[in-house]
């Protein structure tokens, strides 16, 4: 889920050090005593006029490369003290309340730490593809229940502690028995062994189709069990980078990992600034500006105002599902034909154009990149008639509407809650909107399900769990869903597994506990500068590393 943010965190702290140039000096011997005999054998009276002449050109030169290298040096530095090349600024829309990743929830925190600061047991690539992490290779036993991990050697903390199998099985089980962020994810996993110091042995009640994903997040991540540190504003992890400062209202500052153990992630650039920008207006502004080298995402419209020979605008498919969820236990919502009515009366195209036109319609749970997607904009199409038809079989019309309230975080803007507001009026429905601090909606809806509509959007992948759950905000129950998914979990075919994954999520479509705005294509805005800024799911994953910038 998104996690943007209306709460402070420490002031910055970040320490510019000024690094002190090496003296680049040019020099020639202006004493030069070179005697020359003339044909009879007596001294010379003077130099040559050749002489002369090469004493000048020389000590011309010599002006002229103490000047330039003068002038390079002044054009590498910036006012921080660092060549342009060891920084690259990064725009961000959403930024995590705290550092604490193993309570914060929100897939902000992740996008910044996972991969960066704290590495996983395994890692995703930018095509949502399990790879090597911490764990070089696996064994899967024919029975899906038992999985060996064999660890990369001389891993190392930022901290310079080591990091072996120890480590990563106190990290799995400690998830497992505080249960912390995201340990419903591997509710299937009994325990956690180090069978020596690198391999690690997780044994399962039952088969997990997801497992391996589930270990390239937060269930996967692997922490110093010997490190002491104030985990919501500071982080001790073995990625390729460190926590300089964090101000969840500013920006966060990371830096090199000098003890950094990798050689494959190793960072192209020393110092990442992440600037978290949520008015876009003043996001594309900094971009133009210069304040940022990237925005992730801009504002689609608004990217249409870049240069393009100064900037490379994209946009591409992405885990994002903007969620427009029905509190299934209200009483209002209870009933199915209103639930419909909402989804025939809601016209995606018209939200998607207001938009800039790039998102995509998504009929369902599962967004396009992830398993068991299946086209479900069918189910659903804007039809006002039919939306009319099912209030008045509710007892409600235009004349006697349904009041409902939609409860959404104020960092979406307020456009999508005018524009719902207006087209479900045509319906029956009087829509009040409560903008809230998203804070506020982590507390009231998410933790509590005190709400009747929310809108928020779901940036994780594999995360088609939640309609499994009924305690999540959803408050979601279906029996054959459940049943679907757990036949999906436990099958040891993927092509099997997709199948019944498309079975549940074309019921839950059905069933209409939610209907889904917009699959949301991220547009990403790149100066030309700079290079390895991924091109698709950088929302979710954000491998830094790879990230570098010409002087």
């Amino acid at each position: 889920m998104s996690s943007p943010t209306g709460a402070h965190g420490e002031a910055d702290a970040t320490k510019q050090e000024n690094e002190q140039q090496p003296q680049s000096t040019a020099s020639t011997d202006a004493t030069l005593n070179a005697r020359a005999k003339s044909s009879n054998g007596a001294k010379s009276q003077g130099p040559k006029k050749w002489l002369i002449a090469l004493i000048a050109v020389i000590a011309a030169v010599a002006v002229i490369v103490a000047i330039a290298v003068t002038r390079g040096k002044n054009d590498d530095a910036n006012t921080s003290g660092v060549t342009k090349a060891d920084t690259v600024t990064i725009g961000l829309k959403l930024a995590p309340v705290s550092l604490d990743i193993r309570h914060q929830s929100g897939s902000a925190i992740e996008q910044v730490l996972i991969g960066n600061v704290y590495e996983a047991l395994l890692s995703r690539d930018s095509d949502n593809k399990v790879q090597p992490g911490l764990a070089k290779s696996w064994d899967i036993s024919k029975d899906g229940k038992t999985y060996a991990f064999h660890l990369n050697q001389n891993m190392t903390f930022s901290n310079g502690d080591k990091l072996d199998a120890d480590d990563v099985a106190w990290s799995i089980n400690q998830l497992k028995e505080k249960q912390y962020y995201n340990a419903n994810q591997v509710a299937s996993l009994d325990k956690a062994e180090a069978v020596d110091a690198n391999t690690v042995k997780l044994t399962l009640s039952t088969p997990d189709s997801n497992l391996l994903w589930y270990l390239t997040g937060r269930p996967g991540l692997v922490f110093d069990k010997n490190a002491k540190y104030n985990a919501k504003t500071e982080a001790v992890g073995s990625g390729p980078y460190t926590v300089e400062s964090f101000d969840s209202a500013s920006k966060m500052v990371l830096k090199a990992n000098a003890k950094y153990w990798g050689t494959a992630h190793k960072p192209a650039t020393q110092n990442v600034v992440i600037r978290f920008l949520t008015d876009d207006n003043a996001a594309v502004n900094a971009l133009k500006s210069g304040d940022v080298d990237v925005l992730s995402p801009v504002n689609a419209t608004l990217a249409k105002s870049l240069d393009s020979g100064t900037y490379h605008v994209s946009a591409s498919d992405g885990s994002d599902k903007f969620v427009l969820a029905f509190n299934c236990t209200n009483k209002k919502l209870a009933d199915k034909r209103v639930r419909q009515a909402i989804r025939y009366g809601i016209n995606h195209k018209e939200i998607i154009a207001s938009r800039g036109g790039v998102d995509a319609a998504l009929g369902g749970p599962i967004p396009s990149v992830d398993p068991g997607y299946e086209d479900l904009t069918g189910l659903y199409p804007h039809n006002e008639a039919k939306a009319k038809q099912l209030m008045n079989e509710a007892g409600y019309s235009t004349s006697n509407p349904l009041k409902l309230t939609l409860t959404y975080a104020n960092t979406y803007g307020t456009e999508l809650g005018d524009q719902l507001k207006s087209q479900l009026a045509t319906i029956g429905i009087d829509l009040s909107i409560n903008y809230v601090e998203f804070s506020t909606w982590l507390q009231d809806v998410h933790a509590n399900g005190d709400y009747e509509l929310s809108l928020v959007d779901h940036a994780e992948s594999h995360d088609f769990y939640k309609w499994t759950t009924p305690e999540y905000y959803y408050h979601y129950d279906n029996k054959n869903v459940q049943s679907l998914y757990a036949k999906a979990l436990a099958a040891t075919d993927e092509k099997e597994s997709n199948e019944y994954l498309k079975q549940a999520a074309k019921a839950v479509s059905e069933d209409a506990p939610a209907d889904w705005l917009f699959g949301y294509r991220v547009t990403v805005a790149v100066n030309k500068h700079v290079q390895g800024f991924p091109s698709k799911l950088s929302q979710t994953v954000l491998p830094l590393w790879r990230i570098s910038k010409n002087k």
